[in-house]
């Protein structure tokens, strides 16, 4: 009993970081930036790095804002330069933003050298030790997120699944890019203090590829993500506790197990019905009366 009012709190920040980034995942799987969200985090923790050389409490209120300005101008980077004939792959620049903002925190860093335990629980993330006030406040803004994208979903989701559509439709694509960017950058930029780079990216990923593996439909692959997320988080949260295991990292494994049991389940299952289709066929011949 006393695990589970320890666990209350942290399970019930899993339920949020599964409800925004499950739908994310599917948006950002579609758009094949997979890693985007590892390069807003990392431009984020530059942002707080040049926040705390600047003076500013790492905690503090200044210190997020300055880390989301920097985050909004990664989404304003990535939105300005999508090729339309894409003769240079997004993803490529979103790894050159890694790797220079990744580059750039560790020079920030040599001049911080009194807070760097904090940026690193910035990228780590203990999501055991979220409070109330956290779960609050990330519910409000995850919310608000979450009604924008509902109200232009149609928008985003034709972006996302058919960009020469969406053009066709006289859609302004790299404003609704950078729409899409920014409120991302909302999300990782509150995600990455609470859990973490590691368990964010699974969070985003993962639920939407193991629903993949089951249904084409968006709303079917949301509902299959959001169970599977929800189900991981409890059993994750649960292990992490009785083996005295970092919650973040073995949330991470148990969301890789499922996943390969999914994949599993899924080959077992075509294996079945290609040898049920083959029996039905065989019998289905009648023997040659002589």
């Amino acid at each position: 009993m006393e695990i589970l009012q320890f666990l209350i709190l942290p399970f019930a920040a899993s339920l949020i970081l599964t409800g925004i980034h499950a739908y994310l995942g599917v948006h950002v799987v579609e758009r094949g930036v997979i890693f985007v969200d590892l390069a807003l985090a990392q431009i984020a923790a530059l942002g707080a790095t040049i926040a705390i050389l600047r003076g500013m409490d790492p905690h503090g209120t200044g210190a997020y804002w300055f880390s989301l300005g920097f985050t909004f101008l990664g989404a304003a980077v990535f939105a300005l330069v999508r090729s339309r004939h894409k003769k240079i792959p997004l993803e490529a620049i979103i790894g050159i933003a890694y790797a220079v903002a990744s580059a750039g925190a560790i020079l920030a860093m040599s001049k911080a050298t009194g807070e760097t335990e904090h940026l690193k629980d910035m990228l780590v993330g203990n999501i055991l030790a979220v409070s109330r006030h956290d779960v609050i406040k990330t519910a409000i803004l995850y919310g608000a997120i979450g009604s924008f994208h509902y109200i232009f979903r149609r928008k985003f989701l034709l972006i996302s699944i058919d960009e020469e559509a969406a053009r066709a439709q006289g859609i302004n694509v790299r404003l609704w890019d950078f729409l899409f960017y920014a409120s991302f950058g909302f999300v990782v930029t509150s995600s990455v203090a609470i859990a973490g780079v590691l368990l964010v990216f699974c969070y985003l990923i993962v639920p939407s590829v193991g629903a993949m593996l089951f249904a084409d439909r968006i709303g079917t692959r949301l509902a299959i993500g959001w169970t599977m997320g929800t189900l991981v988080s409890a059993l994750g949260c649960y292990v992490s506790v009785w083996a005295d295991l970092p919650t973040g990292a073995t949330i991470v494994c148990t969301f890789g197990g499922v996943l390969i049991l999914m994949a599993l389940l899924k080959t077992g299952y075509f294996a079945f019905k290609r040898r049920a289709s083959g029996v039905h066929s065989d019998a289905s011949v009648a023997p040659v009366q002589r």
